[in-house]
């Protein structure tokens, strides 16, 4: 009886074309075994040469194991999976020669072509991501229960559920596809450094020079997302959402390029509203209307002079999470914003009242990470994580 093999494969381009690189994985199909795992670093190129070569790689590591293998092809790329079934024809030079190869492994074998969604593919999708990330090619190999492979993690996440809600204590059964939605402040700017209030509606400052190293380990850190460390088992990036103002719009747009994505505002990111008090420090803006702010310390309802209420701010934010959630639903995203966005987010995920608002500490370009099924539950990973910085 012959044995029966998947591949997992996939490529990615940061830029594309750009930086790319490829990942595949063979399977033992009775057990679930992961067999062999390997990452390729291409150099530059497109998405759909570093989907082929992964292809390649993952067929060429099949047939080594056994070269009379039933094989199913899993890949999220329709282009790829459609071209190799035969249904789509084959028309850029570089797809042509890459398709050749291609028929020339598996002619006289036993292959079928299945398309996945990319969530799906996350081993592969790791493994490309890897090879970009380390600019090198790596493969490991043995008998790695598939289980095991995708949690090479510390203790502390081994209760980690990839589709559900991970304590059995939570009471609800989820209906809504999971979307993980990965917090991230904005970078550093000259108020920040000064220590002065800087709201939505006042100036709007760019990223300082500290502010801009602070985005580019952010981003260098994002990549370890499905890919490696306590955070592989969540699926890889796929949309980058910004607030409009410049801070977070920059530190967006430098984790964009990383990821070899583009960037989307939401107007309902903005900062909140500190009004009149906006560019003064903590201690001007007492000094000027002392006993409002005492009455405004602590207030779900007390608002600066011509500024917003945390009651007014948070349904605004609550909007932009449900347009983030609906409009990503079952991916993950990276949602670039603010201190008091980044708490009202945690909030909800906590199902706290209104002193979540001032209680977690959110520094810049800190990462926090919340997975959310619809409106029906959530559940938080991590709290202003710091470690890159």
């Amino acid at each position: 009886m012959a044995r029966s093999l998947i591949i997992e494969a996939d490529g990615g381009s940061r830029g594309n074309p750009g930086t790319a690189g490829s990942g595949a994985v063979v399977i033992d199909q009775t057990t679930g075994m992961v067999i062999r795992e390997i990452a390729r670093f291409i150099g530059i190129a497109s998405n759909n040469v570093a989907e082929y070569i992964a292809l390649i790689a993952g067929l060429e590591a099949a047939l080594d194991i056994d070269s009379n293998a039933d094989i199913e092809v899993r890949m999220d790329s329709k282009l790829v999976i459609e071209q190799m079934s035969g249904r789509w024809k084959i028309k850029h030079p570089d797809m042509i020669q890459l398709g050749m190869q291609v028929q020339d492994l598996v002619r006289g074998k036993k292959v079928s072509w299945q398309w996945i969604p990319r969530e799906q593919n996350f081993r592969a999708d790791a493994l490309a991501n890897k090879a970009m990330d380390e600019l090198s090619d790596s493969e490991s190999s043995g008998l790695v229960t598939s289980t095991a492979a995708n949690n090479r993690l510390s203790s502390s996440v081994t209760e980690f559920n990839e589709s559900g809600p991970s304590s059995v204590r939570s009471p609800i059964d989820v209906t809504k596809p999971l979307t993980t939605i990965v917090l991230v402040r904005h970078g550093r700017t000259v108020l920040t450094e000064a220590r002065k209030i800087s709201g939505g509606d006042g100036d709007d400052p760019d990223l300082s020079e500290v502010g801009v190293l602070d985005a580019n380990a952010v981003a260098t850190a994002l990549g370890q997302i499905g890919s490696k460390g306590p955070w592989q088992r969540i699926a890889p990036i796929s949309a980058i959402v910004s607030s409009p103002m410049k801070r977070a719009r920059q530190t967006a747009e430098v984790i964009a390029k990383h990821h070899g994505l583009k960037v989307t505002e939401n107007e309902n990111l903005r900062e909140i509203s500190f009004g009149d008090w906006d560019g003064l420090s903590h201690e001007e803006a007492q000094q000027k209307d002392s006993t409002l702010w005492q009455s405004w310390r602590g207030s779900w309802s007390v608002s600066p002079p011509n500024g917003e209420s945390l009651e007014v701010f948070d349904q605004r934010l609550q909007l932009a999470r449900q347009q983030i959630t609906s409009r990503h639903a079952g991916k993950t995203v990276v949602v670039v914003a603010h201190v008091m966005p980044i708490r009202g987010f945690l909030r909800w995920a906590f199902d706290a009242a209104a002193a979540a608002y001032w209680r977690p500490q959110v520094a810049p370009c800190s990462i926090s990470i919340i997975r959310v099924w619809g409106d029906e539950t959530a559940e938080v990973v991590t709290v202003n994580h710091t470690a890159h910085l």
